[in-house]
């Protein structure tokens, strides 16, 4: 990957590209440490931190720590992921959105069109509702005792900032789709927990203070630790790049005077074709009941509160009740975004409609539930790997009682996020024939 980099900056193209979208990433970083007026942050960072196991923690961890500072860029790509998602789900369920989406290159234009107004909306009810997080938390400078008018100015400027803001990473994601490399939103995540990576050191350096102090394990905790985080970033290399290829032949047809097919190729089925999004889906259901508790602390009192007390420290994020209700539904989800994905019927029509044929099934019906079969293998194998990526943390956390930082989400999000822009940058210098790449 780094020889890659270093041949992408010998074309001047790609050096320009490449730049480019440095530039994108400083914008935003300096976006991500610009404070939002009316706004005290030390009094909801330090809640935040607390909330590490919750929603509220893991868009902290999307948005870099903006989130826990309230700075402009607080929202980050929150809005536009929820956007995509949502509209990604009811491309399936309303004939519109579907057809839309099978009409090429307009369809897709209005497509993201529409994924871009929904992603304001849905920007402008996030700021509305971290606006009253802000104001229960006792974060803004003009609280209750303030004047009406001062409060309602300071709730707009707020809210809009945050909007705002959303909106305009939005665009800076689509400028680096346009004149960058790779896929601008998922570079603004990579950057974003990129940044907080700095963490690890402090984290290392106040275990070298610990184990200095009498504590010898923490001199075996750090290499078996690095150790483990190199082995999983090489498990997640491998299994993203693994694929199950199904073999098709063509029939040959005569068109005129002309021979027409008769080439053998391959479908490939990835063995993680769902990426991260099963461990989004699943960390967001699971981390509710304790996001409902951060909100409501009182409820954690079990004189008060015999049933609701139990229950939420059952769905604490060190529990193995947690993890094995983690693991379950990132497996469950990973199954229903590949079925949203693909459509077994439909891949075996096209192959008939273009006379191809898997060797050794005839078109149609066996054909398809052949595909079936073989997504459903496939499937599971990406969803068990997905599951151990996510759950090794927590269980890591629980075994030896230290607090891990560097999570399986944020290492899959990154692996994944270099690994397509390596790819990315391939595929150019491929089309350009450049000739350090191809020797």
């Amino acid at each position: 990957m780094f020889e890659t980099f270093r041949n992408a900056w010998k074309i001047e193209d790609l050096r320009k590209k490449l730049l480019y979208t440095l530039l994108v990433i400083v914008i935003f970083r300096l976006g991500c440490a610009i404070p939002v007026p009316f706004i005290a942050p030390e009094a909801l960072q330090g809640w935040v931190a607390g909330q590490s196991g919750s929603m509220l923690g893991y868009i902290d961890m999307l948005t870099g720590g903006s989130f826990s500072r309230a700075t402009l860029f607080a929202l980050s790509v929150t809005p536009y992921i929820n956007a995509s998602i949502i509209i990604q789900l009811l491309t399936v369920a309303i004939p519109a959105l579907e057809r839309l989406s099978k009409e090429g290159e307009d369809g897709r234009k209005k497509l993201t069109r529409i994924t871009r107004y929904t992603g304001a909306g849905i920007a402008l009810a996030l700021g509305v509702g971290y606006y009253f997080l802000l104001r229960g938390q006792g974060a803004l400078v003009y609280g209750s005792g303030a004047q009406m008018f001062a409060q309602v100015f300071s709730a707009i400027v707020v809210i809009l900032a945050f909007t705002a803001g959303s909106l305009l990473i939005q665009w800076l994601g689509e400028q680096i789709d346009v004149k960058g490399i790779g896929n601008g939103i998922s570079i603004l995540i990579f950057a974003g927990i990129v940044s907080r990576w700095t963490s690890i050191f402090t984290t290392i350096k106040t275990w070298l203070g610990l184990a200095a102090g009498g504590e010898v394990k923490y001199y075996f905790l750090i290499p078996v630790l690095v150790v483990l985080a190199v082995a999983v970033v090489v498990f997640i290399v491998i299994l993203n790049a693994a694929e199950r290829r199904i073999p098709v032949q063509y029939a040959k047809r005569v068109v005129g005077r002309k021979m027409y097919g008769g080439q053998s190729t391959h479908i490939p089925i990835k063995v993680n074709m769902s990426g991260v999004m099963p461990v989004i889906f699943a960390s967001a259901l699971a981390s509710i009941p304790g996001t409902i508790g951060g909100f409501f602390p009182n409820l954690y009192n079990a004189a008060d509160h015999p049933f609701a007390a139990p229950f939420l420290r059952m769905f604490s994020t060190t529990g193995w009740v947690y993890a094995a209700i983690y693991l379950l539904l990132i497996i469950a989800f990973n199954y229903f975004y590949v079925a949203m994905q693909y459509n077994p019927v439909e891949i075996a029509n096209n192959l008939r409609n273009n006379n191809g044929t898997i060797p050794g099934y005839r078109p149609g019906k066996p054909t398809s539930d052949f595909i079936t079969k073989v997504l459903g293998k496939i499937t599971f194998i990406g969803a068990v790997f997905l599951g151990i990526v996510a759950v090794l943390p927590i269980v890591l956390g629980t075994v030896t009682g230290v607090n891990i930082s560097l999570g399986g989400t944020s290492l899959l999000i990154v692996v994944g996020v270099a690994l397509d822009t390596s790819r990315s940058l391939e595929s150019y210098m491929l089309m350009r024939h450049h000739k350090g790449f191809l020797e």
